[in-house]
């Protein structure tokens, strides 16, 4: 069974900084691309980066220069650096690993806000 734990979410400031992690269980984590969606209030869920099974990471426009994507396989984690935040990143974030049949498998959330 896979199973995905999200933990870091939290208020801050703007201009402040957050780390996720996503602890994952029931997968062999090499094989899996990785990352992390958000929905911000009354929209869809998008993305917000992803880390594949080589290392190659992507990230929407809005977050490039500011979050940072890595995993440790040996660990079975992803994490998600936040830095220069906004008041529009203010979001539920979720965990997502992706396996090789392109199954998704998601976290519960963690709630971000940013907010002075």
């Amino acid at each position: 069974q896979v199973q995905l734990v999200e933990s870091g979410g939290g208020l801050v400031q703007p201009g402040g900084s957050l780390r996720l992690s996503c602890a994952v269980s029931g997968i062999i984590a090499r094989f899996y691309a990785m990352g992390w969606y958000r929905q911000p209030p009354g929209k869809d869920r998008e993305l917000v980066a992803l880390i594949s099974s080589g290392y190659a990471t992507n990230y929407a426009d809005s977050v490039k220069g500011r979050f940072t994507v890595s995993r440790d396989n040996d660990r079975k984690t992803v994490s998600l650096e936040m830095n220069n935040l906004k008041p529009a990143d203010t979001a539920v974030y979720y965990c997502n690993v992706r396996s090789p049949a392109h199954t998704d498998y998601w976290g519960q959330g963690t709630q971000v806000t940013v907010s002075s």
